[in-house]
């Protein structure tokens, strides 16, 4: 698999290397070189196989014969042990449930395939990750990581901003895990890792690599369940399927997208955020102008410069497709209470992030057209908002209820390069 740097083309790497750099030149993303498309006949019988099967056919068709099918299967049976069911919430809507891994959330399918890409690949080479998480990020790579050899990994998050209980997932594990809580948003966070990756000494002492959802491995372990969704529909609803993704790095909805490119059937694609509504507006009016990032009931899309926007806008151009067939919604606060409470009385429990998504689906969604919006974590990861919200108690999942009482392990750092750099090199000792 060949891979660009998408701000210096000349920059050409392989699949190994794209994992284990994380980023190129300028800090620029990595992208297929070569965008395969499976035929009509292909999905169909790809839709009939089993979830690892049919992932494992997806990510060689990127991967190629870099590594053998066989023991790609394997690492993806190794990855993915866990379901992605679709529930039906109305009679033509359903959600996407990506929170049935350990860490409850849908980046436990990106975070457990890179850690076995990265195994595989580096063997006994040490290895650090160093990765920004507004939530679920840390959480999934911590567990993806968690005692595994020559690995250590440090990870970012904004101070007080995120959900306790997703703070207790990630920050009471302790061992190869330092988690470091920044005083400042998620960009500063964001900010302090594209440093980290500027500076050539800490790059080879640590042999530095990140876990975010722009590492390619972790963004074509995505593309997989957008499959399965679909392997779960009847015939009409895969005919006029329109996807509502919660949008907050855009990750999720590249994996989609790609998942679009290499043939998959879908009508068209909703990105949902909140008030950070940095591309929605741009969309709308052509201006690229990320404003301060604000905290909302939604916090792990609080992102106002979303990092693999590129990697969407260089999609559509090798696609030819339009942008402006990109549907877009920003739903604020009270809208997301509404409509939490609006499933509910559905039958359906929701946290925010997928209430934005499904309240944007069923403003968009078109008599004849299934919608499909994506649950990315758990609702008890959101207790706090979910409880107060909905007015009723949630019940804890074992995943969550086991590190609700233990001690957070969590360094405090301002948002200042060289705390961090003394920090990292400290623990590499």
């Amino acid at each position: 698999m060949k891979l660009y740097n998408l701000k210096d083309h000349n920059e050409q790497v392989s699949f190994a290397q794209a994992v284990t750099q994380g980023l190129g030149k300028q800090q620029g993303l990595f992208f297929p070189h070569d965008l395969p498309e499976f035929s009509l006949t292909d999905i169909d019988a790809m839709l009939e196989l089993d979830f690892i099967e049919r992932s494992s056919k997806i990510l060689s068709a990127f991967i190629g014969d870099e590594i053998p099918p066989e023991i790609l299967e394997e690492r993806v049976r190794k990855a993915f042990t866990f379901p992605a069911p679709v529930k039906q919430v109305e009679e033509d809507v359903g959600c996407l449930e990506l929170f049935h891994g350990p860490t409850l959330a849908f980046k436990d399918f990106g975070g457990r395939f890179m850690a076995q890409m990265l195994t595989h690949i580096s063997g006994d080479k040490p290895v650090t990750i160093l990765t920004a998480t507004s939530g679920d990020t840390g959480a999934a790579v911590a567990h993806a990581f968690y005692g595994l050899k020559n690995v250590r990994v440090v990870i970012l998050y904004p101070r007080g901003k995120i959900s306790p209980l997703q703070e207790k997932l990630f920050c009471t594990l302790g061992g190869n895990i330092v988690t470091v809580a920044i005083d400042g948003d998620f960009d500063a966070c964001q900010a302090l890792v594209k440093q980290a990756f500027d500076d050539e000494e800490l790059k080879q002492k640590l042999g530095l690599n990140s876990a975010n959802s722009i590492n390619i491995s972790r963004l074509l372990a995505q593309i997989c369940y957008y499959f399965e969704a679909v392997a779960q529909l009847p015939q009409e609803a895969r005919n006029q399927l329109v996807v509502s993704v919660p949008s907050g790095n855009f990750g999720d909805l590249t994996a989609g997208l790609l998942a679009k490119a290499l043939g998959l059937p879908v009508k068209r694609f909703i990105a949902a955020t909140n008030a950070n509504d940095t591309v929605p507006r741009f969309l709308q009016n052509g201006d690229w102008s990320p404003n301060l990032t604000v905290a909302t009931l939604s916090n792990a899309m609080d992102v106002s410069q979303p990092n693999n926007w590129p990697r969407v806008e260089e999609l559509f151009r090798r696609k030819n497709w339009r942008l402006k067939d990109l549907g877009v919604a920003a739903i604020d606060d009270d809208t997301t209470k509404a409509t939490m409470r609006e499933l509910k009385s559905k039958g359906y429990i929701s946290e925010p992030h997928a209430a934005v998504a499904y309240r944007a689906l069923r403003d968009q969604l078109h008599p004849g057209e299934y919608g499909l919006f994506l649950g990315t974590a758990h609702p008890a990861k959101f207790r706090e908002s979910v409880e107060e919200v909905l007015g009723e108690p949630l019940t804890l999942p074992q995943a969550l209820a086991e590190r609700a009482d233990k001690e957070l392990l969590s360094h405090n750092l301002p948002a200042d390069f060289a705390a961090l750099r003394e920090l990292m090199m400290s623990k590499a000792q």
